[in-house]
């Protein structure tokens, strides 16, 4: 029996296991980019100062620091393609758990760094914790909560990452203020933080149900029945309950024909429309990255300085408001995702994204002498942050664990997780070359992608909002295209129930007289 029922476990799942897996993904991945340039910091890792270094030795250092920042990226990459073997076997919890571990111990390794080997390990080992918890947690949640309120809770992810790297900023303004005797203490102290997050996450793991669906796959289902009679707060014998168990067995039972599934089954169609299915969360994360999300986030004081010629503790400030007002804009897809739907807002947001993006390029074409241009410029930044939010940091992840088939949900969540941290390398790494050599137009590349978004979701992407796993299971099933499963997708998000039978009784008519005109010519 759960320590907690109905409403207040789910507050429990979000508060004791959501909160601190999402604010060390967004803490940790932005958790060196305000330490590079300080004097304590410069001294300890010589190999990668370009603040005091000039010509062809700041060029070589800088070469290596991007090597050195990413490798938190290639290490996440890793992290989430290892769920694909792991995930189903460990199971959810434990996946978790182990997540939490090694970025406890990659945590350790960097605030106690006396040279950079050292340093590079603890990274790439908290990009392999935080690449298992990016992969798992929405699968977790998604497979845990009610269709009435699973696009409220798996947003709450994207809005712990934006705290995330909002406390990673302002934390790392003000480990700057450090000097002295305890100089060492301004980076090691911010890069020990998360270290209690990840502490508190290994603590409270155990403490909360297993996913009721992955107890269900591996065969313990009266565990799975009485997991879901704590989420729901019903008794273990109530009809909804046994009906909802049933239902996550016919899913199991019909996905890939009943068969064991296997990775190569994603890229084949058949009635489950799996390689569809799978296009659709990769294209998914890469609008997520491509879009300019990351570059903002994590290269906001390089805009200000290098492109508004703004000076650094001015940059770190305007910094740090930008990301504060993006965790503040995550509220609004909190309170939108469960009555708009996702279509809505993801396209609603790609239209807001581009056209910061295009406003941005042409704002920061004017001189950094022209003061409008530059206000103009933080303004739509600023703009930015808040279109972003709505739609993509939080409900991509939760709109990848929603499509996939519960036999292959952490296999796919982890192939397009690990396709979000794919493009995220790329974005790290060509973002400050392509801001030194192109400028302004490096923003209408992220402006063009983003415009792609509202086209791709309107026509290729179904709607999920308030229905079971199980039910956008069978609309990807019993429609033979993309397009017939855009329509009854929606259909069935807004209740009307009365023109999904009606065309599927048009069907069977179809169907009989179709039968008999072929009979009637074999006669």
């Amino acid at each position: 029996m759960a320590i907690f029922r109905g409403h207040r476990l789910s507050v429990a799942q979000i508060g004791l296991i959501v909160a601190p897996s999402f604010i060390l993904f967004g803490y940790n991945q932005a958790g060196v980019g305000g330490l590079l340039s300080l004097p304590d910091w410069t001294k300890t890792f010589p190999e990668i100062d370009t603040t005091n270094t000039t010509g062809a030795t700041k060029s070589h250092h800088a070469t290596i620091q991007g090597v050195v920042v990413a490798t938190f990226v290639l290490g996440a990459l890793v992290g989430a393609l290892s769920c694909m073997k792991m995930g189903n076997f460990l199971g959810r919890r434990k996946s978790i758990f182990l997540g939490a571990t090694l970025s406890l111990i990659g945590e350790i390794l960097c605030s106690s760094s006396f040279g950079l080997p050292q340093f590079i390990v603890g990274r790439t080992t908290i990009g392999l914790g935080i690449g298992i918890l990016s992969a798992t947690v929405p699968v977790w949640q998604a497979e845990s909560s009610s269709s009435a309120n699973r696009g409220k809770h798996v947003v709450l992810d994207g809005l712990f990452m934006t705290l995330g790297y909002t406390l990673e900023s302002w934390i790392d303004l003000g480990g700057s203020q450090i000097t002295g005797k305890h100089a060492a203490a301004s980076w090691r102290m911010p890069l020990a933080i998360p270290i209690a997050f990840s502490i508190f996450l290994m603590a409270c793991i155990f403490t909360m149900p297993e996913s009721p669906r992955w107890l269900v796959m591996v065969g313990r289902v009266e565990e799975g029945r009485q997991v879901l009679s704590d989420l729901k707060d019903l008794p273990i014998d109530d009809p909804l309950i046994s009906a909802e168990i049933e239902g996550i067995q016919y899913s199991l039972e019909e996905s890939v024909a009943g068969k064991k599934a296997s990775m190569k089954d994603m890229f084949t169609m058949g009635p489950d429309k799996l390689f569809y299915r799978f296009c659709l969360c990769i294209l998914l994360q890469f609008f997520q990255q491509m879009s300019g999300s990351n570059l903002i986030s994590v290269y906001a004081p390089v805009i200000f300085q290098q492109n508004l010629k703004l000076d650094g503790r001015t940059s770190r400030i305007l910094s740090g408001g930008t990301l504060t007002w993006k965790f503040l804009s995550s509220f609004v897809a909190f309170f939108t995702i469960d009555r708009f739907g996702r279509r809505a807002l993801f396209m609603f947001s790609g239209v807001g994204m581009g056209s910061c993006m295009l406003a941005l390029a042409i704002a920061t074409s004017y001189p950094s002498t022209n003061k409008s241009a530059s206000i103009a410029s933080t303004f739509f930044i600023f703009m930015y942050n808040f279109f972003v939010p709505i739609g993509f940091l939080g409900a991509n992840f939760l709109y990848c664990a929603e499509v996939a088939p519960v036999k292959l949900r952490v296999s796919m969540s982890a192939i397009s997780t690990a396709n979000h941290w794919l493009w995220n390398f790329v974005v790290v790494m060509a973002t400050p070359v392509a801001i030194s050599n192109i400028g302004n137009y490096y923003f209408i590349l992220f402006s063009v992608i983003s415009f792609c978004i509202p086209l791709s979701v309107y026509f290729f992407y179904p709607e999920t909002m308030g229905q079971s796993l199980e039910q956008i299971d069978v609309v990807f099933r019993d429609n033979s295209n993309p397009w017939a499963i855009v329509r009854a997708s929606k259909l069935l998000a807004t209740g009307d129930l009365d023109k999904i039978r009606h065309k599927r009784d048009e069907k069977m008519v179809e169907d009989v007289v179709v039968g008999d005109e072929k009979e009637g010519e074999i006669v």
